[in-house]
């Protein structure tokens, strides 16, 4: 038995894939959501083996969903987006139904995913779908991330700096620190390159955030923040940071 979750803030839209649902027998659905929140906390709870997801909900999209997850499952997304947008899923080995979709559509989407072979790159599959959309992205404007039980929503403005650590980066602000499973090079292709500057393989600051830069020592250059942290630059960094604020 194949275990479903619906996300979808619309309910005539989750009413309409239960009903499509009923004849597929071997599909059994344990959650219906109707906001990304309450999404995390069923596929965490229930580790379904197939989601379906809208992608335009209210307090976290569909995409930020997909980034608090370690280990997505088979996707549908089920969406209003239209085809040219959803262009940007061709690549990747997802299927999607664009809203308003009919039984026949549904169940062409459903043995599509199923016939899929069972391996373990269905996570790398959603990463480098969420990738090639983030590059798409005129702005960013926010970053999800989860602390524990909880689920914050970073305004980009907040951000001070953002540093390498392992597979994940540390994102601080003023007041705290955040961590995310993603790359630097993630966010430096996610993020506006006339508001942040790659300094250093370790750091990402933003300019806005800067106070001035100073010599530690023989050639070698820290940036002041205005929140006292001193960010070392590299030779590269040094010269990136002066050629955008033009000095």
């Amino acid at each position: 038995m194949i275990r479903c979750v619906i996300i979808d803030d619309e309910p005539l839209a989750r009413s309409i894939v239960k009903e499509y649902l009923k004849s597929h027998s071997n599909i059994e659905l344990v959650q219906e959501c109707g906001d990304g929140f309450d999404g995390v906390k069923a596929i965490h709870q229930h580790q379904p083996d197939l989601i379906f997801l809208d992608i335009q909900m209210p307090k976290i999209s569909g995409f930020e969903m997909l980034e608090l997850i370690d280990e997505p499952p088979a996707i549908i997304f089920t969406t209003a987006f239209d085809e040219f947008a959803m262009k940007a899923f061709d690549a990747n080995a997802i299927d999607y139904l664009l809203k308003p979709f009919s039984k026949e559509r549904f169940d062409k989407a459903i043995i599509k995913c199923l016939n899929q072979k069972e391996n373990s790159s269905e996570k790398k599959i959603t990463e480098e779908l969420l990738k090639n959309l983030s590059s798409q992205s005129d702005e960013q404007s926010r970053v999800v991330v989860k602390t524990g039980n909880q689920i914050r929503i970073i305004p980009v403005t907040e951000i001070s700096y953002i540093e390498a650590c392992d597979d994940y980066v540390k994102i601080h602000t003023a007041t705290e620190v955040f961590l995310k499973k993603k790359t630097m090079n993630h966010f430096e292709t996610l993020l506006s390159e006339k508001e942040f500057v790659c300094v250093h393989r370790s750091y990402l600051i933003q300019l806005s955030h800067i106070t001035r830069i100073e010599l530690m020592e023989k050639e070698s250059y820290c940036a002041l923040l205005k929140s006292g942290i001193k960010i070392p630059l590299s030779k590269t960094g040094y010269a990136k940071l002066k050629d955008v604020l033009g000095i």
